[in-house]
C-alpha cells in the first residue's frame, strides 16, 4: 500500500515538473512558429495552455510512472542504511550531529539568499547549498563530538565554580585514578575530613575497574572487587562530594594519559599512588597528590639514639640481620637479630634511610 502511495506521489511530482518545464519552453516554440492557432480556445482556455498541460504533464507523469519502482527501491535502501547507522550511533553522536546539520541548514539559507534572484539557477542554488552544508555540518558535528563535549563540560564546570564561589571547598576537584581506589586508603583518609572539594571519578576508570573485577586471574579479580567496594564506601560518605565524570577521550588509548588530559581540561589535581603517573602528570603541568608521599610524611620521625621496642619476625638479607615492622608498615632492620626471631626486644635506632619506596630504620639490640 505504501509503495502505491509513493508511486502516486512520484507521478504527481514528475507530472507537475513536466508541466512547469513545458510552460517555460512553450513560449520559445510560439515565437519560432507564429500562428493564430495558438490562440484558439474554449471557455477561456487557449490551445497553448492545453498543449502545455497535455504534453508536459502527460510526459512527466509517464516518466515518473516508469522510474517510480527504481526510485522507491533506492528510497527503501537508503532508509534501511540510515536506520542501521543511526542505531549504531550513540545518543551523543545523534545530538551533536543534529546540531551540526541544523547549523549547516541555517548557513545554507543565509548564503542562498544572495543567489535567489539569479535567472534560471537562482531557485536551485539554496537547495544545493542546503544539501551540501547540512551533510558537512552533520559530519563535522559527529567527528568533533569530543571537542564539543569538552567545551560544554568546561562551561558547566565554570558555571558551577561561579555558583560555589562563596564555598572555598567546592573550588577544587581531585580526580581518583585506579591505583588509589584499589589501594583503599583513600576511604580511611576521607573519614578524617582532610579531603576537601569534589572527588571526580572518571567513567573510564570505572570501566577499567570492572574489567579488573571480571578478570580470570584471581588476584586481579580480588583487587578489582576491592576497588568497587571502596567506591561504594566513598559514595556513602555523606561528608564527601562525589562526581562521576563521563568525559572520554577516544583518541587516547592509555588510561593514565586520559587522566592527565582530564586533569588539564578540568584544572584538577590527580589523587594517585602510581609513581610513574606522578612524574608524567607533573611534566604536563598537572598537579598530583600522592598517597604514598602523604603516608611517608606523617610517619613518626625517629632519630639515631632513640629507643623503641620491636618484634623480630623474619631473617634479613644479610646473614645476621632480622626484620621487624612498625604499626604503619615501616620496615625495621635489626642488626644481629637473626637469633632473636619471634622475640619482642628493646632496640636503639642507629640510622634512618629514606627511599622512593618508603622509609627503612636500622636498629641494634639495646
Amino acid at each position: 500500500m505504501i509503495n502505491r502511495i509513493l508511486r502516486l506521489v512520484i507521478v504527481l511530482f514528475t507530472a507537475t515538473g513536466g508541466f512547469l518545464l513545458m510552460q517555460w519552453i512553450f513560449p520559445y516554440i510560439q515565437s519560432s512558429i507564429e500562428s493564430e492557432i495558438w490562440k484558439i480556445g474554449w471557455l477561456g482556455v487557449q490551445l497553448s495552455t492545453v498543449l502545455t498541460l497535455l504534453f508536459g504533464g502527460l510526459i512527466g507523469g509517464i516518466c515518473g510512472y516508469v522510474v517510480a519502482p527504481l526510485l522507491i527501491t533506492k528510497f527503501w535502501d537508503f532508509t534501511h542504511w540510515l536506520e542501521r547507522n543511526v542505531n549504531q550511533m550513540s545518543a551523543a553522536d545523534i545530538i551533536v550531529g543534529t546540531m551540526g546539520m541544523v547549523t549547516g541548514l541555517i548557513l545554507a539559507n543565509l548564503f542562498g539568499l544572495a543567489f535567489v534572484n539569479l535567472p534560471f539557477v537562482g531557485v536551485f542554488i539554496p537547495v544545493i547549498l542546503s544539501v551540501i552544508l547540512a551533510y558537512i555540518g552533520l559530519n563535522v558535528g559527529i567527528k568533533k563530538r569530543e571537542d564539543i563535549n569538552r567545551l560544554f563540560l568546561k562551561i558547566n564546570w565554570i558555571k558551577k565554580k561561579d555558583e560555589s564561589s562563596n564555598d572555598k571547598s567546592g573550588d577544587e576537584f581531585k580526580i581518583l585514578d585506579t591505583s588509589v581506589i584499589i589501594d583503599g586508603r583513600i576511604a580511611d583518609l576521607s573519614r578524617t575530613g582532610f579531603l576537601e572539594g569534589t572527588l571526580v571519578i572518571p567513567q573510564f576508570v570505572l570501566i577499567e575497574l570492572q574489567h579488573i573485577a571480571d578478570s580470570s586471574d584471581g588476584l586481579k579479580r580480588n583487587r578489582g572487587r576491592r576497588g568497587l567496594d571502596v567506591l561504594n564506601v566513598l559514595q556513602n560518605e555523606k561528608k564527601l562530594k562525589i562526581k562521576i565524570d563521563v568525559t572520554d577521550f577516544e583518541d587516547i588509548a592509555e588510561v593514565d594519559a586520559k587522566l592527565v588530559k582530564l586533569g588539564q581540561v578540568l584544572k584538577a589535581k590527580i589523587l594517585t599512588n602510581d609513581y610513574n603517573l606522578n612524574k608524567v602528570a607533573e611534566l604536563q603541568g598537572v598537579r598530583v597528590l600522592n598517597i604514598n608521599e602523604l603516608a611517608n610524611a606523617i610517619k613518626p620521625v625517629l632519630l639515631p639514639g632513640e629507643e623503641m621496642p620491636i618484634l623480630v619476625v623474619k631473617e634479613g638479607k644479610e646473614s645476621s640481620q632480622g626484620i621487624g615492622y612498625l604499626d604503619d608498615g615501616t620496615m625495621v632492620v635489626v642488626e644481629g637479630g637473626k637469633l632473636l626471631i619471634g622475640q619482642n626486644i628493646e632496640t636503639v635506632v642507629t640510622s634512618v634511610l629514606q627511599t622512593a619506596a618508603g622509609r627503612m630504620i636500622f636498629v641494634r639490640p639495646k
